[in-house]
């Protein structure tokens, strides 16, 4: 590196420089300096009078770079590869109680029976009409009133995802 010692600015050019050209050889001579002190390694006692020259190794790929698995886009899958996680059979439906279950064919059914009547060309007389819709209503409000106001509680004080 250059002394700056007698107070000029290293980036003003001196007589003669362009700005750029004094900072660019200052930059230089600092790499130039860096370069030259590289390695440098103290001396730890008598450096045998024959180097020795290591072999020379094969080059192979490093562990990193090989690959550890294969590709599994170029095998045949077959069905005989599926099919190894069978389902435990679920649990039978509990039994509902005759009002439920009247209150699902009300709901479900008597929207049914319509449309049908009007894809077939079914014409009911007017009391029939009548009960099916009372079916409908009927069925809905009574699934809505009967429905659990909480959770079962199973003990575990887990109410699901709490936003």
């Amino acid at each position: 590196m250059t002394d700056h010692s007698d107070g000029a600015d290293p980036d003003e050019p001196t007589e003669g420089q362009s700005p750029e050209g004094s900072r660019k050889l200052d930059e230089d001579a600092a790499w130039r300096a860096i370069i030259e002190n590289y390695g440098e390694r103290p001396q730890l006692g008598e450096a045998p009078s024959t180097p020795a020259t290591p072999e020379p190794q094969e080059r192979s790929t490093p562990p990193v770079l090989e690959p550890g698995w294969q590709d599994q886009l170029n095998t045949e899958a077959t069905w005989e590869d599926e099919g190894h996680f069978v389902p435990p059979v679920p649990p039978p439906l509990p039994p509902l109680e005759p009002r439920r279950r009247l209150a699902w064919f009300g709901l479900f059914g008597a929207p049914a029976l319509l449309l049908l009547a009007v894809v077939l060309g079914w014409s009911y007389p007017g009391w029939i009409l009548f009960l099916l819709a009372a079916g409908f209503i009927g069925g809905f409000v009574y699934l809505v009133a009967t429905m659990p106001n909480s959770r079962p509680g199973d003990g575990s004080g887990d109410d699901g995802a709490v936003v």
